[in-house]
């Protein structure tokens, strides 16, 4: 009885792997297909640097916004910790203000690492 049991478990599992097994499949298939028609626009304009770039403005804008709205959550953690008299919150807002101001000049940063690739 207890090998009828462990073969009923053997087979769950063998059932399991393989539904595991399709599921990355079918999302990698579908990530791929994703790919491939996001990019079809891309590729048909006829100056594809164009359209690269201004991919790129537009993701770095992003980005942009997103450290900007962090060095302002970090200046503001910095007034509220000068008015409780809390030493920790306001190491935290000042690493909170630097690390959104880094991601503010990311761009620039990038652009000073390697010249070609980000300009």
């Amino acid at each position: 009885m207890n090998k009828i049991n462990s073969n009923k478990e053997v087979t769950t599992l063998a059932k399991n792997k393989r539904k595991a097994i399709l599921k990355r499949y079918l999302a990698t298939a579908i990530t791929c297909a994703v790919v491939g028609v996001v990019m079809v626009p891309v590729l048909a304009d006829s100056d594809a640097e164009t359209a690269i770039k201004n991919m790129s403005n537009i993701i770095f804008g992003i980005i942009r916004a997103i450290g900007v709205i962090l060095s302002g959550w970090g200046l503001v953690q910095v007034g509220m910790s000068f008015q409780s008299h809390d030493p920790s919150q306001r190491s935290q807002g000042f690493l909170c203000l630097a690390g959104g101001l880094i991601i503010v000049f990311a761009k620039s940063i990038l652009t000073a690492i390697a010249p070609g690739v980000f300009s």
